[in-house]
C-alpha cells in the first residue's frame, strides 16, 4: 500500500502546525476506509514538516541528534474514505529530560468531523550511537510546547 498520499503542509501564525492530505484511492483498505496505518504515516509526515518549519530538524541536524519514536497512541472515532480531504493538526504537548509528547487531530475538511485524535511520544538521541540525549535548549527554543488548556 502506498502512503505517500498527496499533501501540502500549511502553518499557522500559532504553534499548532496544520497539514493537509487527500485520502487517495491507493490507501484505502478491505473495508472501504483508509487504513489505521496510515494516520500513522501522516502523523510521522506531519511531525517532520512542523520540525523542518519550526527549525527543530536544523537544530537537530547541528547537534548531532535526531527524533525516533518510542510509542504512539491513536483513538479513531469515524472513517475517512477515498476522495476526503484532511486536515492533521499537530503540536508538542510536552517537552522532558529526553523525550517530547506530541499530539495529533485529525479532520474532514468537508464537514469538520473528528476522524481520530493521535498521541506519539519521541525520544531525542545521539545520531552516531543512537543512545537518548538530553534536549538541549537550542532545540527546545525551536518546538513550543501548547499548554492543555490551549490545545484545538
Amino acid at each position: 500500500m502506498n502512503t505517500s498520499s498527496k499533501t501540502a503542509p500549511t502553518t499557522t501564525p500559532n504553534p499548532i502546525f496544520k497539514f493537509d492530505v487527500a485520502a487517495t484511492a491507493d490507501v484505502v483498505d478491505g473495508n472501504g476506509h483508509v487504513n489505521n496505518v496510515v494516520y500513522i504515516q501522516w502523523m510521522q509526515d506531519a511531525a517532520i514538516r512542523h520540525a523542518q518549519t519550526t527549525g527543530c530538524s536544523q537544530a537537530s541536524l547541528a547537534l548531532g541528534t535526531t527524533w525516533v519514536v518510542r510509542t504512539h497512541q491513536v483513538e479513531y472515532f469515524s472513517p475517512a474514505f477515498a476522495g476526503d480531504k484532511i486536515t492533521v493538526l499537530t503540536w508538542v504537548s510536552n517537552l522532558r529530560k529526553v523525550r517530547s509528547l506530541r499530539k495529533y487531530k485529525f479532520l474532514r475538511v468537508a464537514d469538520q468531523t473528528l476522524l481520530a485524535r493521535a498521541e506519539t511520544d519521541w525520544v531525542l538521541v545521539n545520531a552516531k550511537t543512537g543512545r537518548p540525549q538530553s534536549i538541549p535548549d537550542d532545540i527546545k527554543s525551536t518546538l513550543p510546547v501548547v499548554r492543555t488548556e490551549m490545545e484545538p
